[in-house]
């Protein structure tokens, strides 16, 4: 059986109806995180909109349900509309034991099945520093990223492990979530790596991840095809 983990990033305000939406699915497991945007002040007032608190929501679904989700976040949430959200879906290759997938598939009998691997998006991930978002979204929107999402983390690399009374403190970090087209992909992560890697105080550094289908970026709509 193939699955998906398919991420859904919205305004907190909407979690509600994303709960409902996700029932209507039929999804059982789903994991919330809180964000904000990363859209200027500029870009904010040249679309209308203004800074909001965001949500990302992940899940797993098999491939119908995927379809039903995405066109109900179409359809009732608006997604395809700027400034309404976004969903993706990233392909899951490997699961961890049949236990695991009996408790993501609701006990559905699992058949063969590979990941489509074609695919016109990616999911760039980046952690880095807290207090760098500017520093990494300057060097992405200099090759072309038109924005993403952050989520607040912690690091429990050894290395940078500190210890006080006894007690090791995690670093505090923050992960950017960025869609952007594969054509896009390495222009973006290498300007990231360049201006924002490692070797600067944001310390970031970045992967992607493949997106089959997508939601929110005003594309033409290949969902259904």
């Amino acid at each position: 059986m193939q699955l998906n983990f398919v991420i859904a990033i919205l305004d907190r305000d909407k979690r509600d109806q994303l709960r409902s939406l996700m029932k209507a699915a039929k999804l059982k497991v789903s994991l919330t995180m809180l964000g904000h945007g990363t859209a200027t002040a500029q870009q904010l007032l040249r679309r209308g909109l203004a800074p909001s608190d965001k949500a990302v929501v992940a899940t797993v679904a098999d491939p119908e349900m995927t379809r039903q989700f995405m066109r109900d976040m179409k359809k009732k949430l608006y997604v395809d509309i700027p400034g309404n959200g976004i969903v993706v879906c990233i392909p899951i290759k490997s699961i961890g034991g049949a236990s695991t997938l009996s408790n993501l598939t609701e006990h559905q009998t699992a058949g063969e099945g590979k990941p489509d691997l074609k695919f016109n998006y990616e999911l760039i991930y980046v952690i880095l520093n807290e207090g760098h978002t500017d520093e990494v979204m300057d060097a992405a929107r200099s090759a072309g990223a038109t924005g993403g999402t952050v989520i607040a983390a912690k690091g429990t690399g050894i290395r940078q492990a500190q210890k006080f009374m006894g007690l090791t403190l995690a670093n505090e970090k923050e992960i950017i979530l960025i869609v952007a087209g594969t054509a896009d992909k390495a222009n973006i992560m290498k300007a990231i790596m360049e201006k924002a890697g490692t070797q600067t105080a944001a310390n970031a550094i970045c992967f992607s991840l493949p997106v089959t289908h997508v939601a929110g970026l005003r594309k033409p709509d290949t969902e259904d095809d």
